[in-house]
């Protein structure tokens, strides 16, 4: 696991890791940007990350029934690994879900999307970055209101900058592929 886990780590420096200044969507200025979609929109990246969480899922003994988070940052590694684990997890395959910034104003009016999910079921919050938690506390209160229980959060990068922290404050557990740290100290 640790060698998937050093593949994720270069991929994420070489493609998706850039020293500039940016705004947030925290709103915070920062002089690093790290865009997952230049990992989870392809077909090496997507894989990896996906074994990768299904391999800490099984280590970790984490008994959830579905995986997923918020729009845009969870969409595509719930979904692949909501595949993957059909392939892999025998009898018991993970439905996927994600969660939107606001309930539709049409159809259905969900907030969460996810036809498989009821009051009960442990699930696994996902989200690519990870910097105060905003985006990811809005997923969890809001599969919470449907009565799922979060077994716990999973990022691709944790910035470090109190996400981690703030997640913990709300009782949750984070788990982060790669950090801030992680992509300062990488060389290759």
């Amino acid at each position: 696991m640790e060698d998937l886990r050093r593949q994720i780590v270069e991929l994420t420096y070489k493609r998706a890791y850039q020293r500039r200044r940016v705004r947030l969507a925290s709103g915070r200025e920062s002089d690093f940007y790290v865009d997952c979609k230049e990992i989870m929109l392809t077909p090496e990246g997507l894989y990896k990350a996906a074994r990768y969480v299904l391999a800490l899922m099984q280590d970790e003994k984490l008994a959830a029934g579905a995986v997923g988070g918020p729009v845009m940052g969870a969409v595509p590694l719930a979904s692949a690994v909501s595949a993957l684990s059909y392939q892999l997890a025998g009898p018991r395959p993970l439905a996927s879900f994600f969660v939107r910034p606001e309930a539709k104003e049409h159809g259905t009016g969900r907030l969460v999307e996810g036809p498989l999910l009821r009051s009960g079921m442990p699930v696994l919050v996902l989200d690519d970055v990870l910097t105060t938690g905003g985006s990811v506390l809005r997923a969890v209160r809001a599969v919470q209101d449907l009565g799922c229980r979060v077994e716990r959060v999973l990022v691709i990068v944790d910035r470090q900058e109190g996400g981690r922290e703030n997640l913990e404050k709300e009782g949750l557990s984070l788990s982060a592929i790669l950090s801030r740290e992680d992509l300062e100290s990488f060389s290759m």
